[in-house]
This record gives C-alpha cells, structure tokens and sequence, in this order.
C-alpha cells in the first residue's frame, strides 16, 4: 500500500472527519494499559486530566455509548464551550438546567394528571432565575388591620368602650441576590435530584467536558456548588479539564471547592515524552486500530519507513490527537512532493512545523485568555532564546530549589507545557559538570528546530542512553532559572524571536 492509494486516502479521510469528538460521534477508544473506561463507570467523583487532543472527550463520549448499548443511558454529557463567557452564578444556574434536563422525570407528560414533580418545578424555578438581576431590590406592601379605642356616653350616663378596625399598609424594601437564592434552595434541588433518582441502583454520571474554559477564578465556586449537591445522592461528577488552567480551591476563612484525592479521585491521560517508548506504542496502536476499521491490518507497518514513528511521536509531543493531524499533513506533503513509497521523518517534521506553533500559539491566546496569554508568551519567548539562541542546545534544566521558591513562575513553566510548547523529558535528575542539587529536564517543541534542522544547534537526543544509562545529553543541558520568567515580560518579543528562530542557517534538506 502506497501513501496515494485509495486506502491511504480513505484513511486520511477519516482522520480528518474524527479530529474532534463531539457529543453525538462514536469514536475507537483504546485503552492501552490502563482502566480509564471502567474507573470513569464507577461510583467515584472524578477529575480527569490530559492535555488538548489527550482523548478526554474520546474517553467520555465512548462512556456514554457504552452505556447506551447497555441500555442504561446513566451519563449526563455538559460542554463547558457553551457557558464560559457567562459571570457567576449564571455559569452555575445554566450547568444546573442542563443538567436537571437531562435527568429521568424532567420532561413533562402531556398526559400526566398529577402536579409536577419536583425535578419539573425545579427546572421552572432556575429558568425564572436565570432570567433575574444578579441583585435586584424587592419592595412588598403588607396590608395590616390597627385596633382603634374608644368610648361614647349613653343616655343612661354609663361610660362603655369600644374597637374599631382600622387598616394601614407597611411597606418594606430588601436587596436579594441571585447567588444567595441558589445556596438557599440547595437542599430543594437536592431533594429533587433524589425523586428523579428513587433507586440505590441507578447510578447517573455528569460528564462536564472542557471545564478548563470556565475563568479560572469562578472553577472553585461552582464546582464547590455541584460536588455538595451531589453529596449522597445517586449522582457523580466527573470532570474532564487541562490541569495547570484548573483551580479547583482556595481558602478564604473555610475552604471553597474540592481537594483531589479527598474529594475526588484523580485519573491522568497524558502521555508525555519522559516515557517515549510507551506513548510511541501507544500513538501508533490508535493508528493502526482507525486503519483495521477500514481493512488496513497494519498502518505504521504499510506506511512508515523505519524512523516515521519514533519521529511522529517526537513531533505530537505524545498527544494522539497532534499525532493524527501531523501524520494526516505529513501523508499529503510526501504526495505532493512525488514520495509515494513510505512517509520519512523529513516530511513528518515539517508538517509539524507547518501546524504545531500556530495551532498551539492559537490554543494558548484562546484558553489562557487576555490575562493570562501576554505573560505566558513572555516567558515562552524567554525559553527559546534561552535555548536556541544563547546556549544552543534544545533542551534545559529547572533546579528543583526554584521550583520551591517560586512557586508562580514553576506554574507558568507548567502552563506552556500543557500548551504543548515545551515538553517533559526527565521528571528527576542530576546535572553534569559537578553543578549541585536536583533538575527536572524540559525539551523545546520539535517544530521549532527539526523542520529544517538548524545548524550549528546541539539537539538534546534523550530518547537515546548514554554509557551512564541514563538519557542522551540531559544532564549537560543549561539550567534555566525561573527568575528570568519574572523578569522578562513583554509578549511582543515572541514574534520576533520565532522569525529569528526560523531564519537560522539549517543544514541542507535531503527529502
């Protein structure tokens, strides 16, 4: 099979057409070595992390058609896209709807002769609230009756008393906020969700997918909201979300929100490249099982040269999804350019380059948001010049001292590599040279030097062991300081670096 066959292309088709998982798709889901499926079935509450493309959604929607052809139809799928620009508690009352809509007994009967269930009012009373001022002043009138004393003389000159009803009204104004009518009615909806739910055995799980997208300062209070409504009944959460763009609690005077692994339980998607082995199987399974959907017993053996998949999987960073969109450009380039026969890591690489930067840049302005993106792209910024352009070496050391002592920065060195910016490769490690203390290693993005491979740059080859055993090059890696993401904080030098990056002199290309 050649990369312009018509398998090849109906392949990249369907690529194409599952980039990204909806609600109502059926996606393949592989669950290499671990028990994702099962665990996200369970009676836990659960915080599902993984990068963008990590499968999240994946995982979620094969939930819910597992369940489906089970004949259950116990999960309740909510995409937090569709509420992130609202303000708190209107974020929380729309996640209440549509949850409350989607559980047994919300829909009215036309037929039904009773009054309406406590789930059906409940939903009437939060679509009222929605609609209302955050705070709104309420004037009542109280009509009351005044007893009136008085006395007359009669004729016989015997004094007598008597009452007379008078009415006057009182008048009162008080400030209601929306926030305050939500905690009040708390144990009403809690009630409601038990009616809607009488069996012991009929567990619903919440889906709430995307819940990076809410503002990270509003995450704790609703989720604070939901996990203690859901407390003792029949209802579990499980979140799926991006961990460093997640705050799931803060402490003013008590504690709002939850605490992994006290409250929830926490399950990890993501593959990443200090385990490059195991996530490249595990990239090339998911290809070769969309392949065997089509008759194609084998992708990876039909279609790659010996090196395309350890490049694929450099290039992705882990990710399946990026591993997929690279693959899909990488086919096409190799077309284009008359190479038919098997997809080599030159064209890999550039496809990297063509989608990788951009679409990642463009994830981070879009998720991190206007207050967060400029000092992201700063400290990004700093790293590649760091990197290419002063030490010129694609790899860096973070001392495990900075990572105590500045707590802010480390979050932001985090932060780009769940922006799949920069890349984990060591978690734990010495540093060369006789330099003291422990390091965690980071590689730049593969697309910013391997496509075409610059000259006169040393690139870090840690996926190969030295006579220490330990990882090529790593430990002779520069050590980075945090101090310089505090200290450099103009997102304007992002532009300028990665077109300096990309005029550096590269070695000639032999596609």
């Amino acid at each position: 099979m050649s990369l312009d066959s018509t398998e090849t292309q109906s392949l990249l088709h369907q690529i194409r057409d599952s980039f990204r998982v909806r609600e109502n798709d059926k996606p393949i889901y592989l669950d290499i070595g671990g028990d994702h499926y099962q665990r996200v079935s369970s009676p836990q509450h659960q915080v599902i992390f993984g990068r963008r493309g990590s499968g999240k959604s994946c995982l979620f929607v094969y939930c819910m058609n597992q369940s489906k052809e089970a004949g259950e139809n116990n999960f309740i799928y909510v995409g937090m896209d569709q509420f992130k620009t609202l303000k708190f508690p209107d974020i929380l009352t729309s996640i209440l709807i549509d949850i409350f809509s989607q559980l047994p007994g919300a829909k009215k009967k036309w037929w039904w002769p009773f009054g309406a269930k406590k789930i059906q009012v409940t939903l009437s009373e939060l679509q009222k609230t929605l609609d209302t001022a955050f705070e709104e002043v309420i004037e009542e009138e109280n009509r009351q009756k005044k007893a009136e004393k008085g006395s007359f003389k009669p004729l016989d000159t015997t004094n007598l008393s008597t009452e007379r009803a008078s009415e006057y009204s009182v008048k009162s104004k008080f400030n209601r906020r929306k926030q305050d009518f939500l905690e009040r009615h708390l144990p009403q909806y809690k009630r409601a969700i038990k009616e809607s739910t009488p069996s012991r055995d009929h567990r619903i799980n919440v889906l709430l997918d995307d819940y990076y997208l809410v503002n990270s300062h509003l995450q704790p209070d609703v989720i604070d909201y939901l996990h203690r409504l859901f407390r003792d009944t029949n209802i579990y959460l499980k979140i799926g979300t991006i961990r460093h763009r997640t705050k799931l609690r803060r402490y003013e005077g008590q504690t709002i929100g939850i605490e992994l692994n006290q409250d929830v339980e926490e399950i990890n998607l993501d593959k990443t490249l200090d385990t490059l082995r195991q996530t490249q199987d595990y990239l090339v399974a998911i290809l070769d099982e969309i392949g065997r959907t089509l008759g194609i017993s084998s992708v990876s053996s039909e279609l790659f040269n010996p090196d395309a998949a350890h490049a694929l999987t450099l290039a992705s960073g882990g990710v399946p999804r990026d591993f997929l969109n690279i693959f899909v450009e990488a086919v096409s380039l190799s077309v284009r350019s008359g190479k038919v026969d098997k997809l080599t890591p030159t064209f890999i690489y550039k496809a990297a380059a063509l989608q990788a930067i951009p679409n990642k840049r463009r994830n981070l302005s879009e998720d991190a948001g206007v207050s967060d993106a400029p000092a992201l792209e700063a400290a990004f910024a700093d790293i590649v010049t760091f990197c290419l352009k002063e030490k010129k070496k694609t790899a860096f050391l973070v001392s495990s001292d900075d990572v105590q002592n500045m707590a802010a920065e480390h979050e932001m060195l985090q932060q780009l590599v769940d922006f799949k910016l920069i890349h984990l490769i060591d978690q734990n490690t010495s540093a060369a040279s006789g330099r003291p203390g422990r390091y965690s290693a980071y590689t730049l993005d593969a697309a910013l030097f391997m496509a075409p491979r610059k000259r006169n740059i040393e690139i870090v080859e840690f996926w190969i062991q030295d006579a220490h055993r330990g990882s090529k090059g790593v430990r002779e890696s520069p050590i980075y300081p945090l101090q310089r993401i505090k200290t450099n904080q103009s997102p304007s030098q992002l532009e300028t670096v990665l077109e300096e990056v990309g005029n550096l002199p590269a070695e000639p290309d032999t596609a």
